[in-house]
């Protein structure tokens, strides 16, 4: 069953036009709790301008947390609303590819839309009056909710994100965040994840699934081998200021090799672990399509479905490796962790960082003992630093 959020979104000006900002929230719509906030000072505008924009920052908000998400929209906005319903004309040139740009955002079947009054949109009023007070400081506005509805400082930790789709080819969380751009503000030393996907086992030549529901294999010689090598790289570097692992053996193997070589402990994150592809593991893809031909082509068609047996979808994978990002983001915030973990969760983070879409899972490649890193920035950004870096290996 596709998720269902809530998106509540406000703009306004001081002095319409004037000193614009909007602000919109997502909310989870069984639970009403906060998953994403997103606000933005956009300079002089007028209201209406503001109203879209922060329709728009909601939408690409919920998109980001999971696109196939079914979403009510509510703002105080009788125009947007009426407008974007379809039932007034969009007559102002100001405000049509407003509306055009929101309406690309998420298949119309997707959304609704309902007027409610202002007393009732105040979580949304709230942040467009708080990006627009951090733009008269010549400041950029700060979420207290990250993508994925996981703790700012002093709140509760959410349940799940983000960005975070029924799949590891979901969304959860590209960002909820305001757009890339250059701005002045400082927003310190980034929390940068290197990505290492563990060394080879006896199965990975083979190319058969291997995730968390299988025999959890070790390292084989080569893989061994590979875990010495990048951990000598690492060390090399000297960056490396904690390593976090998932539970497998595999990865628990390849991070000793590198905690070793850099004298570091080594914390195990459950978040972190493979897919598990259920009855599929052990198998190759030409094997898993001669014995289960129909669950293969409806696995490669939805990140919801889950592989043969009882394994998991795509984007339940999602949930959960943007809910661990989100924690440890928090935990490690400024400093530079070594991420020992594999193929799924390391493109499910990259991804997410990217804001691309869920196809995106199958066209990058990941080497045994392979390196990527992605960067986290103070204001809810991610840049992508790296990808599949084999050198070391060479």
């Amino acid at each position: 069953m596709a998720r269902r959020f809530v998106v509540e979104a406000d703009g306004g000006s001081r002095g319409n036009p004037g000193p614009a900002g909007y602000g919109a929230v997502v909310l989870d719509a069984e639970t009403g709790e906060p998953l994403a906030e997103v606000a933005e000072y956009i300079g002089t505008a007028t209201n209406n301008v503001a109203e879209y924009k922060g329709l728009i920052a909601g939408l690409r908000a919920a998109k980001a947390l999971d696109p196939e998400a079914e979403v009510r929209v509510r703002m105080d906005s009788k125009l947007v609303i009426e407008q974007m319903s379809g039932r007034w004309k969009i007559k102002h040139p100001d405000m049509r590819p407003l509306a055009a740009e929101a309406k690309a955002i998420m298949p119309p079947g997707q959304l609704t839309y309902e007027w409610i009054p202002r007393e009732k949109n105040k979580h949304a009023d709230r942040l467009a009056n708080e990006a627009m007070d951090a733009g008269k400081r010549g400041e950029q506005w700060q979420p207290k909710v990250p993508p994925g509805g996981t703790l700012a400082a002093g709140a509760a930790e959410a349940a799940g994100p983000a960005a975070p789709a029924d799949d590891a080819l979901a969304e959860p969380a590209a960002t909820g965040a305001p757009a890339v751009g250059w701005g002045s503000a400082d927003l310190g030393t980034p929390a940068t994840f290197v990505l290492l996907r563990h060394g080879e086992t006896p199965l990975t030549p083979e190319k058969r699934f291997s995730g968390s529901g299988g025999t959890d294999p070790g390292l084989s010689d080569v893989g061994r081998h590979q875990a010495e090598r990048v951990a000598a790289a690492l060390a090399a570097r000297g960056t490396i200021q904690a390593i976090v692992t998932s539970p497998l053996r595999r990865c628990r193997e390849t991070a000793d090799a590198v905690a070793r070589r850099l004298g570091l402990d080594v914390r195990v994150e459950e978040g972190l672990r493979e897919t598990d592809f259920g009855a599929w593991e052990g198998l190759t893809f030409a094997e898993v399509k001669e014995r289960h031909p129909d669950d293969l082509e409806a696995w490669l068609a939805s990140t919801k479905v889950a592989p043969t047996g009882g394994g998991e979808s795509f984007a339940t994978v999602t949930r959960r490796v943007a809910l661990s990002r989100d924690k440890l983001i928090a935990r490690y915030t400024g400093r530079t962790v070594l991420l020992v973990t594999h193929v799924t969760p390391i493109k499910t983070l990259v991804r997410l960082a990217l804001g691309a879409p869920p196809e995106t899972l199958f066209r990058m490649e990941l080497s045994a003992a392979s390196l990527s890193a992605v960067a986290y920035y103070a204001d809810g950004n991610a840049s992508l630093r790296l990808l599949n870096e084999t050198a070391h290996l060479r």
